[in-house]
């Protein structure tokens, strides 16, 4: 089987084609793709769990600790601890951090908007409804994948 005849292949190109985009957009506000979903990932008035980053963006907390150590280098962020549990860390956009996520926010919105004038109504459901699909498979073959030791 040839790549381009699987499936993952045009996934996988699509998707680089996409982050280098976005990385040649952001490179012009010192923004790389991953970091502008972080920083859309947090939530801009009460914080975001620092825990709760990671799982959302399908990334090992080892990646997100140094990614979130150079966003607070940067003053894109700062971790205050939770108001409620003191054990817990929270980020938080400080007001550059804020601007990234907009300028992060409007970027993707301007794709969007691009695919949706290309594409009609029928096509884009057909498209979201194949996605579905693929990450139902995905789900399954991962349940398949752990075993009942595992559990």
């Amino acid at each position: 089987m040839k790549p381009e005849e699987t499936v993952d292949f045009y996934i996988k190109t699509a998707w680089h084609a996409i982050s280098r985009m976005y990385n040649q957009k952001g490179a012009e506000e010192g923004l790389t793709t991953s970091i502008g979903f972080v920083l859309i990932n947090i939530n801009s008035h009460e914080g975001t769990p620092a825990t709760k980053i990671a799982p959302l963006m399908g990334l090992e907390s080892r990646s997100l600790t140094r990614m979130l150590k150079s966003m607070e280098e940067k003053g894109l962020i700062c971790r205050k601890p939770d108001s409620t549990d003191k054990r817990s860390v929270r980020i938080f956009l400080t007001a550059e951090g804020k601007r990234k996520k907009e300028i992060s926010i409007q970027t993707i919105k301007e794709f969007n908007e691009a695919i949706y004038k290309e594409l009609s109504k029928k096509e884009l459901d057909q498209f979201f409804k194949v996605f579905h699909k693929i990450n139902q498979v995905i789900e399954q073959q991962q349940s398949e994948m752990i075993s009942p030791n595992d559990v």
